[in-house]
């Protein structure tokens, strides 16, 4: 094995080698030296991180610094942290409070820098901290009287919008979009992260029978538009593209990525979509246009969730991979792979996902794919946890060494 780097990566010749390895032929496995090794580190609902809210901000911080350590324990390279779960903040923000899976009381001051540790302790793993924001959601509930006394939300009602049992800000109103950007990129100002991350949360997911009552948004703001939902995938370009064109007025080497729900269309819906059945597009549902993303060149990364195995019927991960990998070609937009970590060993999911190779199976059938340059595992619990030993194959399979990521 080559000589390994001050932190631990592959050095010299052994990146050489790596890099060369292959079977040769059409088909051929390509190797890569230089991958993303993602995983995802959630807070809303303390789903990951921390353990519970109210914990000492000692604990808190010793619990993230294993979260760390098992990161490099599990040859990865990058962490992708949620620090805006629902419009609140894991750093001292002037535009929002203090989160709430912190304390347990939203705005309450946790006593230290969450994300200012977080990015510090990451690099001096060698280990890129990716800052998770999620534009819109406000709440996992409905009452207003539930934030915190000084929340923007409760200061700006005419911002907010119940639906499906949550609040979310309306991303059709001008003054909506201008404050989220404001609120997240106050980070990218503040702190050396490596990223700029949004997960599949635009227009939220639908709920059957229930509107979301953007009506007098649309009658102010969408007349040029033909239909209602050309008007709302506009505003979630604006979004987009805004916050590509200030992150990089701000730090150019900060990047911008998103995760999207795995399927963009199905190709009963559109010809140019994938073949697939999913009961959810992110296009005509959650009116975010992926593809245009990518093509435009607003994005630097894009991670699609294909939380699905090889076979599955209505979307099979097979099929499903090479669309996106046709998607980025020649785009320079970097393809990673989001992958359903948390699935594997869940009793409630059906018999591929209680093979501990089946995530390993992916990464092998990836390869195949040029524009592929990594993968990102939901989520840090799994990682940490590892059921049935699915991720312990995967670093056996193909993570031999630990290596920088892509940039």
């Amino acid at each position: 094995m080559g000589r390994i780097g001050r932190r631990g990566f592959v050095a010299g010749a052994a990146i050489v080698a790596l890099a060369t390895t292959g079977t040769g032929g059409a088909g051929a496995v390509r190797k890569k030296p230089h991958a993303f090794r993602g995983m995802w580190l959630a807070t809303v609902a303390n789903r990951d991180w921390p353990s519970r809210p109210g914990l000492t901000a000692e604990a808190q911080r010793a619990e993230l610094l294993t979260h760390l350590d098992t990161a490099v324990e599990r040859r990865l390279n990058a962490v992708v942290l949620q620090v805006r779960p629902t419009a609140d903040a894991l750093w001292p923000s002037p535009y929002e409070p203090w989160a709430q899976c912190l304390t347990g009381v939203q705005g309450r001051d946790p006593g230290w820098d969450p994300l200012g540790t977080a990015v510090r302790e990451a690099h001096a793993r060698g280990l890129e901290l990716h800052a998770w924001f999620n534009p819109y959601r406000v709440a996992n509930h409905t009452d207003p009287t539930r934030l915190s006394a000084e929340h923007p939300a409760r200061r700006h009602p005419e911002w907010v919008l119940p639906y499906g049992g949550k609040l979310y800000y309306n991303p059709g109103l001008p003054e909506v979009r201008d404050f989220v950007q404001d609120a997240m990129l106050d980070a990218v100002r503040r702190y050396d992260v490596d990223a700029v991350h949004w997960d599949d949360y635009f227009y939220p997911y639908p709920v059957p029978g229930e509107a979301f009552a953007d009506d007098a948004a649309y009658e102010r703001y969408g007349a040029d538009f033909p239909d209602r939902a050309s008007w709302r995938r506009h505003n979630i370009d604006l979004l987009v593209s805004e916050t590509a064109a200030r992150i990089k007025e701000i730090k150019k080497h900060v990047a911008f990525g998103v995760s999207p729900f795995g399927v963009w269309r199905n190709v009963a819906t559109d010809p140019q979509g994938s073949e697939t059945r999913a009961g959810v597009q992110t296009y005509d549902d959650l009116y975010a246009d992926t593809r245009k993303w990518i093509r435009e060149g607003w994005l630097d990364y894009v991670v699609p969730q294909l939380y699905w195995h090889i076979g599955f019927a209505a979307v099979d991960y097979a099929k499903l991979l090479p669309w996106w990998d046709a998607v980025v070609r020649n785009t320079g937009v970097a393809l990673y792979v989001g992958e359903a970590l948390y699935k594997c060993g869940d009793p409630a999911q059906p018999a591929p996902w209680q093979d501990p190779r089946e995530l390993s199976r992916h990464l092998e059938f990836a390869r195949r794919y040029p524009t592929v340059g990594g993968h990102c595992f939901f989520s840090a619990k799994e990682v940490a946890a590892d059921r049935i030993g699915a991720m312990a194959a995967v670093v056996a399979d193909h993570y031999p060494t630990r290596v920088r990521p892509p940039r």
